[in-house]
């Protein structure tokens, strides 16, 4: 069961779920298709992708998206597709890893929230 708290704070505020995905470059601290889950765990790795991240990963989670879309582009975004936007983000390293990271916003269903919930209950006991 969902506390009122939480029934009312969904109401009026969107929750997010973010993915972050090496989606392409050379450089040897990441490989293309690795996934991260959170800036931190990006971040372990190298301090410069995720610092370059981080701008983007707070506009996405306050339900924000920039305008550009690279339509026709290997960077085409998605834009609230079924609760799905996607940003890309380069790494501003000036060698030749040329590291592009792809950032996935999924918004989060009240069964899945309620989910989230129950399994943190189930880590404090």
């Amino acid at each position: 069961m969902i506390s009122i708290q939480t029934q009312e704070l969904m109401s009026i505020m969107k929750i997010y779920m973010m993915e972050y995905e090496i989606y392409e470059g050379n450089c040897p601290r990441y490989k293309v298709g690795e996934k991260f889950s959170s800036i931190q765990d990006l971040g372990k790795k190298c301090d410069w992708l995720a610092e370059s991240a981080t701008t983007m990963s707070k506009i996405l989670e306050y339900d924000g998206t920039l305008p550009w879309d690279y339509k026709g582009t290997k960077y085409e975004k998605i834009i609230n597709k079924d609760g799905v936007t996607t940003e890309f983000v380069r790494c501003p390293d000036p060698t030749s890893a040329g590291v592009v990271l792809k950032i996935t916003r999924t918004q989060l269903t009240e069964e899945q929230i309620q989910e989230l919930i129950k399994k943190k209950k189930e880590q404090k006991t």
